[in-house]
């Protein structure tokens, strides 16, 4: 597929993000259990429920195209090195605030071509809010009040920035960043909400030096790039998809313009 393809498989993309979502309340709006995965982070049934019919009806609609999901079965790379295409998946992104009932938590669903993603969609179940973006088409935030508003990030003017940090998983490397970066108003937001707050341009930087998975962050790096901003490792390089491991490096998110976030970093937290 080209990514006139890519674009057409949009709509449906965020069709299957709502049912999963709906699922994902079903569970919510009652007593759950939590279990603990293998690395000690944590599942629910709204887990496995959201991703059993994502799995199902991403394969009805491309049934040429490999799907992997954060609760899949392992796939070796042996296996996935071959893939040019795959879908990327984190059913319920945000696990830990999902447990917490504050509603910070996503459906990501992301196209990976050529070791990039090229659609993403980021589905808030909660608000029903629904962001949205194909490769060189932009990115779009939809919700039942304002309709849909086209995403544009923001130029940092070199004043005081504002810094999207993570809720639920602070770390002594963001601390050493903040106290480099100097005076700066800080929102704290959990799942890949914490993208979409650069994408929309209600945050100019995202630096994110802790541990995070390919399916984390695939969906809403493709919007935060539609939108006009990037995503690079502590090198100031491209993040790639679909490596033999599937950890992210540390990486920092942030809007237009070229002003230099990579000066901030202490030596000890580049990769």
């Amino acid at each position: 597929m080209n990514n006139k393809d890519y674009c057409a498989t949009l709509d449906q993309v965020e069709h299957i993000a709502l049912e999963a979502g709906r699922r994902i309340l079903d569970v919510y709006d009652q007593e759950f259990d939590v279990s603990d995965k293998e690395d000690g982070s944590p599942l629910t049934e709204a887990d496995n429920a959201a991703n059993k019919i994502i799995v199902k009806e991403l394969s009805a609609l491309t049934p040429d195209i490999p799907v992997l999901t954060e609760e899949s079965e392992f796939v070796p790379y042996e296996k996935r090195k071959d893939w040019n295409e795959f879908w990327l998946v984190d059913p319920l992104d945000g696990t830990k605030e999902f447990i917490k009932r504050n509603g910070e938590f996503t459906v990501n669903i992301a196209l990976i071509a050529g070791g990039k993603p090229v659609l993403g969609v980021v589905y808030v179940p909660v608000t029903g809010v629904c962001y949205k973006a194909c490769a060189g088409k932009g990115a779009c935030r939809l919700d039942g009040k304002s309709g849909k508003v086209e995403l544009k990030v923001r130029t940092f003017g070199g004043d005081r920035p504002i810094v999207v940090a993570s809720r639920s998983h602070a770390s002594e490397a963001l601390q050493r960043y903040l106290s480099r970066l100097g005076e700066h108003d800080i929102v704290s937001m959990g799942s890949s909400l914490k993208f979409c707050l650069v994408a929309q341009g209600s945050a100019d930087i995202y630096p994110r030096l802790g541990p995070t998975s390919e399916w984390d962050i695939a969906a809403a790096h493709c919007i935060v790039e539609a939108a006009g901003g990037k995503i690079t490792d502590t090198k100031g390089q491209a993040l790639q998809y679909n490596k033999p491991d599937l950890l992210n490096p540390k990486f920092l998110v942030s809007g237009a313009g070229d002003y230099d976030w990579l000066q901030y970093l202490d030596p000890s937290d580049s990769d």
